[in-house]
């Protein structure tokens, strides 16, 4: 009778899709956690290679026999939001320091790209959420 596989741990990382290395921060968090690094990111790298350095969202399963899966998410809300409007990073002061733009029509966009990983019952919700998260980083959302 074979053994069963008994979930171990689950963790959550961020990675750059297809361009991963086991160096850190990655390799010293898979190796404390008991996940052998280069297997990792070697499986890793070849399911996201299409994304070419775009930070992705991971979850990482551990079994009891030392083996894993990972399931991989979108990018996270911030980054898409950064990459549309053309910017470095967000605002300290999004009321007062507007860093850039981006239109309905691009938040809508990122929102049908994020709609599993969101809690939103449809895609109208899902672009405001994204409009929402605009606005806390200093990001002006216009109309077009």
């Amino acid at each position: 009778m074979a053994k069963k596989k008994e979930v171990v741990e689950q963790f959550k990382l961020m990675a750059p899709g297809g361009t991963a290395t086991p160096a850190p921060p990655l390799g010293p968090i898979l190796g404390s956690k008991g996940v052998n690094p280069g297997q990792f990111i070697q499986q890793f790298n070849a399911a996201t290679g299409a994304l070419k350095g775009k930070v992705v969202g991971v979850v990482v399963t551990l079994y009891s026999d030392r083996s894993f899966t990972f399931e991989i998410k979108s990018s996270p809300a911030s980054v898409l939001i950064k990459e549309a409007a053309g910017i470095e990073k967000g605002s300290g002061t999004p009321n007062s320091n507007i860093l850039g733009k981006i239109t309905r029509t691009q938040a809508r966009k990122i929102a049908e790209e994020k709609i599993k990983d969101l809690n939103a019952v449809n895609l109208d919700s899902a672009a405001r959420m994204i409009e929402g998260t605009a606005r806390s980083m200093g990001v002006q959302v216009v109309e077009g």
